[in-house]
């Protein structure tokens, strides 16, 4: 069975509007692939690199969490992150997390002139909301260019962003609507994904 590794960033976690959309996309995807799922605010350990981390990792100690992360990450077949959009990207958990587990001849390795990816996905898939009507692209959404970004670092291919935006200035009957087609629209991407 093909593997899918799913990173969820969704601090508010049972009262985020993202995981309302993630979650029924991952469980139609769970009928077709096995399911990594990484829930960063429950981890211990997913903090940002300090000096003595750095250290650590020159002398190949990386923690055992990060090793497992950046293997299964490496050996997907497809990547699905949720994460809603905060100051103008992510939480600062998906970033401390995507820090610890960029790992040379992991996830990445160099050719003595430039740096190559190892990772094998295809297709990674981004699902986040946004409470100001901020679409993708937008100079101010800078969660989508720093995932491009390391995707081209870590080989990895195809991003496809699925955002809900404007959702602190609806009423909750359009904040509903808006979940509801992103829904609709992650099941139909799922079923060829």
């Amino acid at each position: 069975m093909n593997k899918l590794v799913v990173i969820n960033a969704c601090v508010r976690q049972a009262d985020s509007r993202t995981l309302r959309i993630a979650e029924p996309v991952i469980a139609a995807l769970g009928e077709r692939y096995e399911i990594t799922r990484y829930d960063l605010p429950e981890m211990e350990g997913v903090v940002p690199l300090t000096p003595a981390l750095f250290a650590g990792r020159g002398r190949g100690e990386i923690p055992a969490w990060a090793l497992r992360a950046a293997r299964d990450i490496a050996a997907a077949d497809r990547i699905l992150i949720a994460a809603p959009f905060w100051d103008m990207s992510f939480p600062a958990v998906l970033k401390a997390f995507f820090e610890q587990v960029s790992l040379f001849d992991v996830t990445f390795t160099d050719t003595g002139s430039t740096c190559r990816g190892l990772c094998k996905a295809p297709k990674v898939l981004y699902i986040t909301t946004r409470g100001m009507d901020i679409q993708t692209g937008d100079p101010r959404e800078q969660a989508t260019p720093y995932l491009s970004a390391l995707g081209s670092l870590w080989n990895l291919g195809e991003l496809t962003t699925i955002a809900a935006c404007n959702m602190d200035y609806l009423p909750e009957e359009a904040v509903g609507a808006k979940i509801s087609a992103c829904i609709h629209r992650g099941l139909e991407l799922a079923e060829n994904w």
